[in-house]
Parts: structure tokens; C-alpha cells; sequence
């Protein structure tokens, strides 16, 4: 085991994985084209694959902040140096005036610069020997920005993201060691940019509950928020409604930097402008929240045709059911 171990260790960017020799790569594409075609989603080894992603991170990042030590890698110094180039890109795409308050036309353009850059980008993350995987990969990277047409962002944009970090590491160039930088670094500069992008050109919420949603935009930074606070020896959950608590403790926790997020672009008493978040305060301790909160995305995002009927899926993340 520690040869075969050294053996890895010691391949270097130049090979491409056994596991990958001789593998078809294909552009994703959707197939949930009806309500019915649910059943085959939620059969498929995408699903499997990408619920087991998301609750290997959430594992991961259990009663760790977002400060405490880890190893930043070569692929994710890239993948940040990725997201510094769109965030770069919003300063160079200013809102153009216009009667509409909402959904600024600059997101077009901002979004045309990626639609055609997208490929670019992705290769400078992808080392060569694994170049046929990057027409793949890039198309959930540009998936996961919003809509260009509707000036949208939503649940499903972020699952992209989530889809695109996942395939990342299904060709090996992110690794388990990685895990706590996907979401401390890559995940959290994405939201970043994300937020950038909603405020500067006034995106609409896709597919939103308004009141009755967890939040507008993302749902993920709470499950992996929530995470990190598990066994937290002072905060508990009804601590976030706290406006002291956020302001002291929202740079060590994900889910507290949702809540500052939420109270500067909303104005009103929390409990009426974000009902489910005030009724998540109740829940005794940060770990039901946690389960709570993944019951929650699989029921009211991975499960909702609305969102999935725009999923791609491709050789990586295919829709073929999972393999008994």
C-alpha cells in the first residue's frame, strides 16, 4: 500500500491518472426535459457522485473556521487566480445607465467575456495531459454564474459550481487534502465574486420564495456554515439572529458571513424579511441544523424540477443510474 501510495506521490503533472487512460470526455448536456425524468436524475451516478461531494466537504469542514490552518495547493492557487480574473472583469464592465432597475444589461457583456474565455481559464487549471477534459469541465463553470438571458442567479448556478469543483476532482487534479481549501478558499471567493455580480448589476433571485426561501441566491455556504459550527462551546443557533454575534464572528464562519450578507441588502425586521432563516434560530443545536439543512437542499433544490430540468450532465457527472 505505502509503494503504490509513493508511486502516486511521485507522478507527476506530466501523466494522466490510470483511471482516466483511454477515457471519453463529452460535452454535458441536459436531459431532464420532463417532471417524470426526475426519477432518472435521482438514480443517476451524477447524483450519487454529487451528493457524496457535497457531504465529504461537509464532513471536512466540521467545527473548523474558515482561519484555522490548511494546505493551499497548486491547483487551488489557480483556481483562485481563476475567480480574480472574472471578479477583475466585473470592475472592467461597469452597469450602463438604464430605465429598468432591475437586471443590469453589463451582466451580458460580463458574461459573453466569460462564454468565450471559459475554456482558457479552465486550461490554466488543467494541466496538459488532461487538456480533452477541459471543453467538459468548462461548461459547468459557465453554468454556474447565472443566466445571461433573464439576469438570474440561483440554487442551480451554484450547484454548477459545486458540479464543476466536483469534477475537478474526479479527474484528480483536486485531492481529498484539498478539502478543506474547496471550501475555505475556492468555494468562499466564489461567493465573493457572486455577490459582486448580484449587487453590481442587480441580478434577479432565479426561481425565488422570496420569504419562504432559505435565502435568494445560495443555499450550500449554510449546509457547510453550519458545519463548522457543530459543537461550538458559546455560539449556538440562536446566536446568528444576533447582530453583535455576526459582526464579531462572521470572518471565522461561513454561515454568520450569510446572515452579514442578508442584513445589508435587506432592510426590515429579520424574522419577516427571512422567515426560514428566524425559524432555523429555534433548532437547539448547530448539528440538527446541519441535517436539517441537507434534507432541506435535496428536497427543495436537488429535487425541484424547476432547478434541475438546467443540469448538465456529461461523462464526469453522467445520468446513467449508478452502478450496483
Amino acid at each position: 500500500m505505502a509503494e503504490r501510495e509513493l508511486q502516486t506521490a511521485s507522478r507527476s503533472e506530466d501523466e494522466m491518472p490510470p483511471s482516466l487512460v483511454g477515457h471519453c470526455f463529452i460535452i454535458p448536456k441536459k436531459e431532464i426535459s420532463t417532471v417524470p425524468d426526475m426519477a432518472k436524475w435521482k438514480r443517476s451516478q451524477a447524483y450519487a457522485d454529487y451528493m457524496g461531494f457535497i457531504l465529504a466537504l461537509n464532513e471536512a469542514v466540521k467545527g473548523k473556521k474558515l482561519t484555522s490552518p490548511y494546505k493551499v495547493s497548486e491547483a487551488i492557487e489557480k483556481l483562485i487566480s481563476l475567480l480574480d480574473v472574472l471578479d477583475r472583469w466585473i470592475d472592467e464592465t461597469p452597469p450602463v445607465d438604464q430605465p429598468s432597475r432591475f437586471g443590469n444589461k453589463a451582466f451580458r457583456t460580463w458574461y459573453g467575456k466569460l462564454d468565450q474565455e471559459a475554456e482558457n481559464l479552465v486550461s490554466t487549471v488543467i494541466p496538459p495531459p488532461l487538456s480533452a477534459a477541459v471543453p467538459e469541465v468548462a461548461v459547468y463553470l459557465k453554468e454556474s454564474v447565472g443566466n445571461a438571458t433573464r439576469i438570474d442567479y440561483g440554487t442551480g448556478h451554484e450547484a454548477a459550481f459545486a458540479a464543476f469543483l466536483c469534477c475537478l476532482c474526479k479527474i484528480e487534479v483536486l485531492k481529498v487534502d484539498d478539502q478543506l481549501a474547496i471550501v475555505f478558499r475556492v468555494f468562499n471567493r466564489y461567493l465573493e465574486v457572486m455577490r459582486k455580480l448580484q449587487k453590481t448589476y442587480r441580478m434577479e433571485p432565479a426561481g425565488s420564495q422570496g420569504v419562504w426561501g432559505l435565502d435568494d441566491f445560495q443555499f450550500l455556504p449554510f449546509i457547510w456554515g453550519s458545519s463548522q459550527l457543530v459543537d461550538h462551546s458559546i455560539l449556538e443557533p440562536r446566536h446568528f439572529v444576533d447582530e453583535k454575534v455576526v459582526n464579531e464572528n462572521h470572518k471565522d464562519y461561513m454561515f454568520l458571513e450569510c446572515i452579514l450578507f442578508i442584513t445589508q441588502m435587506k432592510t426590515g425586521p429579520f424574522a419577516e424579511h427571512s422567515n426560514q432563516l428566524w425559524n432555523i434560530s429555534a433548532v437547539p443545536t448547530w448539528s440538527k441544523v446541519n441535517q436539517g439543512l441537507i434534507r432541506m437542499y435535496k428536497a427543495e433544490c436537488l429535487e425541484k424540477f424547476p432547478v434541475i430540468q438546467h443540469f448538465k450532465f456529461g461523462s464526469l457527472l453522467p445520468i446513467q443510474p449508478v452502478k450496483p
